[in-house]
């Protein structure tokens, strides 16, 4: 046995372990064995001590957690310990207002965006699907509620019936209402302009002379549909450059990637992203490459190996996705990364790779040497080619999986306690809240850093250290 997803062992009981029961409760569930130590080795606990917790604990669980476990008492070579088991709650459950989850063998407070999805989670509730009181029907776009209609009418994989109804029936047979109020997912799809209510909604494209050094950019903003389009009219119009090639006597041009896997890859990002992240999709092109970043995470227990194997089809924004399906954009049966694949085959053009880091997802198409021939830029692949970009860590599938040199540099630092000035020092890095917001926080929640206060994250004699996750990561890179 080893701690883990739903193991944890103490070797004496205190009120502060009430924290990993609120975490096991809020994720699988788990067990908590008191009068083990970290080796697992039962070190016991007394006669009177077990009394006095198997009296307590029930009504601390209760009144502190709102939680019931079962609690046993076991003995290991005549050396008795105290088992706790909890049950997974379907209702979310914090310890003094915060909340807590499992993830390997640390206990992880939710904050923020993660937060907000564990909260949506547990009453049935996606983001896109609630309601924005801001925004009324007169303020969608008609051209953009004209547009879905020719999409769809041409598709036709919904009915007639209501792509002639007003604008107010089509919302309504498209279940983007919650009451009397539009949903998120109403403003993203047929807004003139839904940043005014949803920070980061737009695709940032830029042209990279290496991983820092950005030549050009663009911003494409408006309703999801038109930032598809323009993308991907800015991509192949201005960013990519065509091969030139011929069959016979007839001259051919061709892109580093089939057009229809590069409009699934955008089309995957936009549908599929967390709009509860304030930054945007970024698209970065070099000579020998193109990244999608798409801001979010993958469903909860899913691995990059389960999302391109076989899967059902788990949108992380179904009224969008339902949306988008409508139109033919999509399909709805978890084919979307697979179609990117057998495009790519069938073109004979090298297929994407896929690199999953804390905070998002990076679907990278790699240039062959024949097209990069063809567009003379042979041998002249980007520094860092064989790199996720500057700040990312975590899985790759591919090639082989790595941290940044930076998170190895904070990790290996922070094997004994250190105030992140230290860790800032380590890095180079002067602006504190943008250290925390790039490096520290995307360690934090991959499980690989943790703070040594965490109940008081601005305390002055607060510290970071690597977790046994961390160090993992480091021995293996090592």
């Amino acid at each position: 046995m080893s701690e883990g997803q739903r193991l944890e062992w103490k070797t004496a009981w205190r009120d502060d372990h009430l924290k990993s029961v609120c975490a096991f409760a809020n994720a699988d569930g788990g067990t908590l064995e008191i009068g083990r130590d970290d080796e697992g080795t039962v070190v016991g606990v007394g006669a009177r001590e077990r009394r006095r917790l198997l009296e307590e604990l029930p009504n601390k669980l209760r009144d502190l957690l709102g939680v019931v476990a079962a609690m046993h008492v076991r003995e290991d070579g005549g050396v008795p310990y105290l088992r706790i088991i909890v049950e997974p709650y379907p209702v979310a459950i914090s310890y003094r207002g915060v909340y807590y989850q499992r993830s390997g063998s640390t206990n992880q407070i939710l904050r923020g965006p993660a937060l907000d999805r564990f909260l949506l989670g547990k009453t049935g509730r996606c983001w896109d699907g609630m309601p924005d009181p801001r925004v009324s029907l007169e303020d969608l776009d008609p051209a953009a509620m004209a547009g879905f209609r020719k999409r769809a009418r041409k598709e036709g994989r919904l009915s007639g019936n209501a792509l002639d109804d007003d604008d107010a029936g089509l919302i309504e047979k498209l279940r983007l209402t919650d009451g009397d109020y539009l949903t998120k997912a109403s403003v993203l799809l047929f807004h003139r302009d839904p940043e005014r209510f949803v920070a980061g909604a737009h695709v940032k494209v830029g042209y990279f002379r290496n991983e820092w050094d950005v030549r050009f950019h663009d911003v494409i903003s408006g309703d999801l549909f038109t930032q598809v389009d323009k993308t991907m009219e800015v991509l192949l119009f201005k960013y990519l450059k065509a091969g030139i090639g011929y069959d016979g006597i007839h001259r051919v041009e061709s892109y580093p990637m089939p057009e229809s896997a590069l409009r699934e890859a955008l089309l995957n990002a936009v549908v599929h992203r967390d709009y509860a992240i304030l930054a945007p999709i970024q698209i970065r092109v070099h000579d020998d490459r193109l990244r999608i970043y798409n801001p979010g995470s993958l469903p909860e227990g899913w691995t990059l190996e389960k999302l391109l194997g076989p899967h059902p089809s788990r949108p992380y924004n179904p009224d969008i996705a339902n949306a988008f399906f409508w139109t033919g954009e999509i399909e709805s049966w978890g084919r979307g990364i697979d179609r990117v694949l057998r495009a790519c085959r069938r073109a004979g053009t090298p297929e994407p790779e896929i690199h999953l880091e804390p905070g998002g997802l990076w679907f990278e198409f790699g240039f062959s040497d024949d097209y990069l021939e063809s567009v003379g830029v042979a041998g002249k692949r980007s520094e860092g080619s064989d790199a996720i970009a500057e700040g990312s860590g975590g899985d790759r599938v591919g090639t082989k999986s790595a941290p940044s040199r930076h998170q190895v540099a904070i990790l290996r630092k922070s094997l004994s306690a250190r105030p992140i000035t230290e860790l800032m020092a380590v890095v180079g890095r002067k602006d504190r809240t943008k250290f925390r917001n790039q490096i520290l926080r995307p360690m934090m929640d991959a499980g690989w850093v943790e703070m040594t206060i965490p109940d008081t994250p601005t305390s002055r004699k607060q510290r970071y250290r690597t977790t046994a996750a961390g160090r993992a990561v480091l021995a293996a890179v090592e």
